[in-house]
């Protein structure tokens, strides 16, 4: 009967031992073949924190190639961290439409204000005092001291946590090995350059490391990669079981007169705080759109439109009823409601809900 490999206490095989992987080799890489990206500090050149922070925030569980005029715009817009901390959260919110995860905006901006107002303008440069900031977790807080400040720690975000599964063969899943991978990166520091290693760690995930068809004959820590050196490069990181998101359905009314749209802010706390949208119900499991126009603004000649809109979130999928209305005259006073000109609409900042809204109700050209 053949031997099956022991496992060590961290998940990996003990069945082969490669040499530890060379930080300097990564560096080395990184300084031949790093992204061009507008957030990031020249060679030789001192990165800036803010820009550091601002992308961070904008980076979570979003893409880079979204968040890249994002960036642009309210770099444009708001140059410094006391030039956002001085900007109505009203503009903040219009000009993250779109980006999604809207609780990163709202704290966005209340960390510009706690930094403008209670820290004199500057950032905190080590990890205990940056997690301290709101919406800044652990992994915003490594990236910010290790890339801003080159403070001695590695960001680990999903392209690490790919690198770092890959190079030891840790056989469990993302979220039960999180604290092991985070362990196993921070042991790869090397002694200077926290900021290009941490970085370098990102590209080379982003790049070469891939999920899937990884470059492994391109990559500079190959020759230390215990699931390469098995052949299994694509088994890591391993799989959770993916569980089906709950299907939740709603109902959004669409009203217009005299070539205005009705439009409400959504409460400020909870899904799309503090967003504009048109009115809408609940998003629930069990809703039921036959009952749907009890829900209404107000009393109107409502049309179902064909089709639902449908639209994903992190926790849950939606699938959302249009209802639409044409008023001769808009009533004198709907409660936290406002008429928006159509030519206008792309001004309110819609979430990508709402966007969708508008567009199956033929208000934005797609």
């Amino acid at each position: 009967m053949p031997r099956v490999p022991a496992k060590s206490s961290a998940g990996r095989s003990s069945a082969e031992k490669p040499p530890r992987p060379d930080p300097r080799a990564l560096l080395s890489w990184y300084d031949r073949s790093r992204r061009d990206l507008p957030w990031r500090a020249a060679p030789g050149e001192r990165a800036d924190p803010y820009s550091v922070w601002l992308s961070e925030i904008m980076l979570q569980q979003t893409t880079v190639e979204a968040v890249k005029p994002y960036f642009h715009a309210f770099l444009a817009r708001w140059p410094s961290v006391a030039a956002l901390a001085a900007a109505p959260l009203e503009e903040v919110m219009k000009a993250w439409a779109g980006l999604g995860y809207y609780a990163r905006a709202r704290n966005l901006h209340a960390c510009a204000q706690q930094v403008a107002f209670e820290r004199g303008g500057i950032f905190p440069r080590e990890e205990g005092d940056l997690l301290s900031l709101p919406g800044v977790g652990p992994y915003t807080a490594a990236a910010v001291a290790a890339i801003a400040f080159d403070a001695p720690c590695v960001a680990v975000d999903g392209n690490v946590e790919r690198v770092v599964a890959r190079l030891f063969a840790i056989d469990r899943p993302i979220r039960e090995a999180k604290r092991d991978l985070r362990e196993q990166a921070q042991t790869l520091l090397p002694a200077a350059r926290s900021g290009d290693f941490t970085q370098a760690l990102m590209d080379l995930g982003a790049t070469v490391c891939t999920p899937r068809a990884p470059r492994c004959d391109l990559c500079p820590l190959a020759p230390a990669c215990a699931a390469a050196l098995r052949g299994e490069t694509e088994r890591f990181p391993v799989k959770a079981q993916k569980l089906d998101k709950p299907l939740r359905r709603g109902a959004a009314f669409v009203v217009t007169s005299g070539g205005a749209a009705l439009l409400r802010t959504r409460p400020p706390r909870g899904l799309l705080g503090g967003m504009s949208e048109f009115p809408s119900t609940p998003f629930r499991v069990d809703f039921d759109p036959s009952r749907a126009r009890a829900h209404a603004p107000m009393a109107a000649r409502w049309k179902e439109l064909p089709g639902a809109v449908e639209h994903v979130f992190t926790h849950f999928s939606l699938r959302l009823t249009i209802f639409a209305a044409t008023l001769p005259a808009p009533p004198p006073y709907i409660e936290n409601g406002r008429w928006t000109p159509l030519a206008r609409l792309s001004e309110e900042g819609l979430p990508t809900l709402m966007r969708k809204v508008a567009i199956r109700a033929g208000l934005i050209v797609e």
